[in-house]
C-alpha cells in the first residue's frame, strides 16, 4: 500500500549521502521520478547553505533547502531567505564563552557561512572522528583569529553556533552549562559536538512552516535522518524514517526503519512505499 506523500525531507551526512559523501546513482534516480510525481524534495540539514555539496543544490528539483537544523529555509538558487529564526548576538557570544573554556572546534554561521577559530581550524583533523567530515570542514569553513571577536564585531543575530569536542567527558559539562542559558535549543549530529540554535528552532518545525507555506497537509510530509539533530523531523513530520545506521534515539521515534546510508535506504523506501 502506498503512503500519500507530497514533501520529501531528508537529512544530508549519514542519511542521503553515502559514505564518500556523494548521492549514490540509484538514489538519485529515484529522487528524479519523485520529482517528476510533483513531489518536493529538499535537504533539511545542519549544514550552512554555503556547506551543500554542489551535486545536492544542483539536483534538479531541489528548491529550497532547510539549513543549520531548521534555522533558515533558503532558495538554493538565489540564496534567498523564506523564513529564519537566528540566535541573539548576546546570546551567541555567552554559548562561545562555555564553548572556550574547553578543547574544541568552535564555529558560528553567519547568512549560509562558516566561520571557525584558525589555531583550532589548522587542526580540525583532532577534533573530526570522519576524515570525510574533515575534508568538508576544510572545504566549507572561513578561519578567522579570534571566533568570539567576530561575533562581537559582526553585533548580528547568528544562524547556529557549534562546538566540536576532543575530549566526550568536556562536551557533557558544556551541555551541562547550557541548561542555564535562555532561550536556546540544543542538539548534536556527531557524537562529539554540541549545536545550539534559537529556541523552537528544529528541523521538525522548520519542515512543517514549509508545508504550511505550500498548502500542504503534514500528514502528507515524509522526514529521513539518522542523527540526534533529526529526532523532531522524526517526530513532527507524518511520516518519519529514520535509517538502518541512525541512532537508537532517532529510530525510536520512527515510524519506519529503512537501509543504510550506503544501502540507498532512502530511495529504498521512497520506491517501495511513495512512488
Amino acid at each position: 500500500m502506498k503512503i500519500k506523500c507530497r514533501i520529501i525531507g531528508f537529512d544530508l551526512d549519514g542519511t542521503l549521502l553515502n559514505s564518500e559523501k556523494h548521492i549514490a546513482d540509484h538514489t538519485r534516480e529515484v529522487l528524479t521520478r519523485a520529482v517528476e510525481q510533483g513531489i518536493w524534495i529538499l535537504p533539511v540539514t545542519g549544514r550552512p547553505l554555503g556547506g551543500l555539496p554542489k551535486e545536492v543544490v544542483e539536483f534538479p528539483g531541489v528548491q529550497y533547502a532547510i539549513t543549520a537544523n531548521g534555522a533558515r529555509i533558503m532558495e538554493t538558487q538565489t540564496g534567498g531567505c523564506l523564513y529564519e529564526r537566528l540566535v541573539p548576538v548576546k546570546t551567541a557570544e555567552q554559548i562561545m564563552e562555555i564553548f572556550s573554556d574547553y578543547d574544541a572546534l568552535r564555529e558560528v554561521y553567519y547568512g549560509g557561512k562558516g566561520y571557525a577559530e584558525a589555531e583550532e581550524f589548522s587542526r580540525v583533523g583532532e577534533y573530526m572522528r570522519s576524515p570525510q567530515m574533515a575534508v568538508y570542514v576544510r572545504a566549507t569553513r572561513t578561519p578567522v583569529p579570534d571566533i568570539l571577536q567576530l561575533i562581537r564585531e559582526k553585533g548580528q543575530d547568528t544562524d547556529k553556533v557549534q562546538g566540536v569536542f576532543k575530549i566526550d567527558e568536556e562536551r557533557t559539562e558544556a551541555r551541562k552549562r547550557l541548561e542555564a542559558v535562555e532561550g536556546i535549543e540544543v542538539t548534536g549530529a556527531l557524537s562529539n559536538n554540541i549545536e545550539v540554535n534559537a529556541a523552537g528552532v528544529d528541523k521538525g518545525n522548520a519542515i512543517l512552516w514549509f508545508a504550511d507555506h505550500l498548502g500542504i497537509p503534514h500528514e502528507e510530509v515524509a522526514g529521513f535522518g539518522d542523527g540526534n539533530n533529526d529526532i523532531q523531523l522524526l517526530k513532527k513530520a507524518g511520516i518519519g524514517v529514520a535509517m538502518a545506521n541512525a541512532t537508537d534515539q532517532v529510530k525510536a521515534v520512527s515510524d519506519y526503519i529503512t537501509g543504510t546510508n550506503d544501502e540507498d535506504g532512502v530511495a529504498t523506501f521512497i520506491e517501495k512505499y511513495i512512488l
